[in-house]
């Protein structure tokens, strides 16, 4: 019922920048929070950043000062600008976001495929 599709990731150098999106299709009413997060080889999935429908964001500590979330509500997207990258950022990058459907008036959590990110020079 509701897709969630990432784009934007590839190699970068250290020090470089790159900008993930991620967009929501399907029986979509209203999207409350969105985040982000990210799995390196061998590690647990791990918040990146969140951002609710009213922009309220939140940050890991380890990309603080480096990342900004954002969003477009009207295009059910929610971006992701990543500079300064270091080679520790390297992952698979996911998005996620709490869905009310058209169809039912609770909330579903549905995550996307996933996008690899490599900082490696």
């Amino acid at each position: 019922q509701v897709q969630l599709v990432e784009s934007g990731g590839g190699l970068v150098q250290p020090g470089g920048s790159l900008r993930l999106s991620c967009a929501a299709s399907g029986s979509i009413f209203s999207i409350n929070r969105m985040g982000w997060y990210r799995q390196a080889p061998g590690k647990e999935r791990g918040l990146v950043a969140t951002i609710t429908s009213g922009g309220s964001t939140n940050y890991a500590d380890s990309v603080k000062g480096r990342f900004t979330i954002s969003r477009d509500n009207a295009k059910n997207t929610v971006y992701l600008q990543m500079n300064s990258l270091k080679p520790e950022d390297t992952a698979v990058y996911y998005c996620n976001g709490n869905v009310q459907l058209t169809t039912a008036p609770n909330e579903y959590l549905y995550w996307g495929q996933g996008t690899q990110v490599t900082v490696s020079s």
